[in-house]
């Protein structure tokens, strides 16, 4: 997994030996990106500047944490997609994960809307619940096993494709490997997932989507 970049590593130093400039640095380094990512999914400007000045005080609290093994840019999208979930889910809606999706889908991180099928909408509070938990856990349990065995480029990849909503070109040109490679990672994922939330136990009504054979 690539390091964060000379540029970043420098800004971070500056603002953890608390030069007040280098924060500005930062600021308008990644504003513009976190601010489109997080628009293109709420559509509200001023809603949007909110989650993303959370993201960046997230950023701060989390800086003790924040070694460099991974690049700036993928920690802050990542805080940013959290904040942007927990607004979500105060609204209550929430971003739509493909579990039946296929390996060469586009990934596309988006809301649940009008289009879907009934029966993955019209869910109780309760059952948003049980779903909210269970992907968590399986979600955790990959993020762990891919720290655990050191596969930061998978971890990256899904990052891309599930976090960003990229396309599976760009994350293969980005990460320099091939677009069947983030197709066997993205199929890989989605496949663990599934098992993952089906090992729970959960009723067939909280996700239908395991049971869609």
């Amino acid at each position: 997994m690539a390091a964060t970049s000379d540029t970043d590593r420098i800004i971070v130093e500056r603002i953890r030996n608390g030069d007040s400039d280098a924060w500005g640095d930062l600021i308008s380094r990644y504003e513009g990106r976190l601010l489109a990512f997080v628009e293109s999914r709420i559509g509200r400007r001023a809603v949007s500047e909110d989650i993303v000045q959370e993201a960046f005080v997230g950023f701060l609290n989390s800086l003790p944490n924040f070694d460099g093994r991974r690049p700036l840019e993928s920690y802050l999208f990542s805080i940013c997609a959290y904040k942007l979930t927990d607004h979500m889910r105060r609204e209550g809606r929430r971003p739509a994960l493909p579990l039946s999706a296929g390996a060469d889908s586009g990934g596309e991180w988006q809301l649940a809307s009008p289009a879907r099928a009934a029966s993955s909408i019209v869910r109780s509070g309760e059952q948003k619940e049980l779903e909210e938990k269970a992907l968590i856990e399986a979600l955790r349990e990959q993020v762990e096993r891919w720290k655990e065995r050191g596969d930061w480029t998978k971890l990256m990849c899904n990052e891309l494709l599930f976090v960003r909503g990229w396309a599976n070109k760009k994350v293969a040109q980005t990460l320099g490997i091939s677009e069947q490679q983030v197709a066997n990672f993205k199929f890989d994922f989605l496949a663990r997932t599934r098992t993952l939330v089906g090992r729970q136990g959960l009723s067939e009504d909280v996700f239908p989507e395991l049971y869609d054979e």
